[in-house]
């Protein structure tokens, strides 16, 4: 799988990717959907590699050029279409467990369009994946405004070595429970209409 083109159209918009490639400091690992995977198996196959990736990079992040070390988590195969779906639960609960010792997830899906916070198109990616990395403490909070709580924990996140399953089994089926009952993101409430004008008799 050949990343370099899409790595290339995406630098732009991101002012870390240049530099962590630059130091071979993004690394990407290809997972293959097998047609008859269940998604709840695929589900706990994606989180298991979040989390092999958090504990790869963590030791990494207060070494010299810490903050540029990325890994990625491709998904291939299957339904391509479900991707999105696949990568949600674990997305959201891998989040809530690595934000409060400074680990930032983001999940990218085939053919999502978005653009950048200038309004400016972000190429499509030709995969989905999920990426793993160090926050970025003063420029991610922003990207967890519908979760202000995790928001804050990420502000003062501390990595102090601690087990982040020390109180929470390792298995999926247990964990997804957990980030189910984690409250969902909040949308912004529009500011209520001005009350009419009275009425001229």
């Amino acid at each position: 799988m050949d990343v370099n083109e899409y790595v290339r159209a995406v630098a732009s918009h991101c002012p870390f990717l240049a530099p962590s490639v630059a130091r071979e400091l993004t690394g990407w690992t290809v997972y293959e959907i097998s047609g008859d995977a269940q998604a709840v198996e695929t589900e706990a196959e994606v989180f298991h590699a979040g989390v092999q990736a958090a504990e790869w990079i963590r030791p990494l992040t207060n070494r010299r050029h810490g903050a540029l070390v990325c890994e990625n988590i491709v998904l291939l195969g299957g339904d391509t279409t479900a991707h999105r779906g696949l990568m949600a639960w674990p997305h959201w609960a891998l989040k809530h467990l690595y934000g409060p010792v400074g680990l930032m997830f983001g999940k990218f899906w085939a053919d999502e369009e978005s653009t950048d916070r200038r309004g400016r198109r972000i190429p499509a990616p030709p995969f989905s994946f999920l990426a793993v990395r160090c926050a970025i403490r003063p420029v991610d909070a922003r990207f967890l405004a519908d979760t202000p709580d995790l928001a804050q924990s990420l502000t003062t996140a501390v990595d102090d070595g601690r087990d982040v399953f020390r109180d929470l089994p390792y298995e999926w089926k247990a964990v997804k429970k957990c980030a189910s009952s984690l409250l969902s993101p909040q949308r912004p409430v529009p500011p209520p209409k001005p009350p009419a004008a009275p009425r001229s008799s």
